[in-house]
């Protein structure tokens, strides 16, 4: 296998995991920013508090993506096993 197939094959992956995170990670990030305004509008510092929003939040775009991201790790692994011949040594 040449450099230049590990590399490309790297990419892929990197590029269809963050395809994958980008919309949790952007919603942990949102909801983390709202309950922080929230504790600082109300004065409630309590660390429950961030957590539990965050992780429903997360859970709830990971139930709602759910089959999108087996689409695309079906594609990914479709593409990745018809070049297979190509990974030979």
């Amino acid at each position: 296998m040449n450099p230049d197939t590990v590399l490309e094959l790297a990419r892929s992956t990197f590029l269809t995991a963050a395809t994958i995170l980008a919309p949790l990670l952007v919603t942990g990030a949102i909801v983390g920013l709202l309950v922080s305004i929230l504790q600082t509008v109300t004065s409630v510092h309590e660390q429950t508090l961030t957590v539990v929003p965050k992780m429903a939040a997360v859970g709830a775009v990971l139930l709602l993506l759910l089959p999108w991201i087996v689409r695309v790790l079906l594609d990914y692994t479709n593409g990745l096993l018809g070049n297979l011949v190509q990974f030979r040594g």
